[in-house]
């Protein structure tokens, strides 16, 4: 390749990443504590959301093991709604959520498997997937959450978010367990 095509390679691929760059909104985050905060409203709409959500996938659940276990987190996540408060409250805050899309979506997949499955094993297994979706997406959401508030020395709410990271791996276990010495091989016959 000769120089100046090397060069006019070069002037392109610069040109081309700026034209990818995102302008921010007008309420963007200006520093971490701004954006630990957007992804605590975040997180906390999220939580919320799961409250009025988790009942539907017990009453839809014909295993009485994974409706018992739906349910037993739905009080766990009610404890998490109150944990986050008491985050809000350490840093000073007013508990608000701000919709998460992320969850939004993950809810509305949930809803989508129960249309699309007959009620028996094969909707609790699909029950638990959406599940499982859910308690990732909390668990990488609850990993960040708990490193910025370490960063920020806000070590009180560290330990809280600690806290709850603990509860929604160990809901991901209890689900995966479930998953694959019972559900799934009901599913699978």
């Amino acid at each position: 390749m000769k120089n100046s095509e090397k060069t006019n390679q070069s002037k392109s691929t610069a040109k081309d990443s700026k034209n990818n760059m995102v302008s921010p909104s007008a309420n963007a985050a200006a520093d971490l504590r701004d954006f630990f905060i957007d992804s605590l409203k975040d997180i906390y709409w999220a939580e919320n959301a799961l409250v009025g959500a988790l009942p539907k996938m017990a009453e839809n659940a014909t295993s009485r093991n994974l409706a018992s276990t739906i349910l037993e987190h739905l009080a766990v996540t009610e404890n998490q709604v109150v944990r986050l408060e008491n985050v809000f409250e350490l840093l000073g805050e007013k508990a608000e959520g701000k919709k998460c899309e992320a969850m939004a979506g993950l809810l509305k997949e949930g809803d989508s498997i129960l249309e699309e499955t007959e009620p028996g094993a094969v909707r609790d297994a699909g029950i638990i997937a959406a599940s499982q979706k859910i308690e990732h997406y909390e668990i990488a959401s609850y990993g960040t959450l708990s490193a910025f508030a370490k960063a920020l020395g806000e070590n009180d709410a560290a330990k809280l978010l600690t806290q709850t990271l603990a509860e929604e791996k160990e809901s991901d276990c209890l689900l995966n367990d479930l998953a694959l010495n019972l559900v799934n091989i009901a599913a699978a016959e």
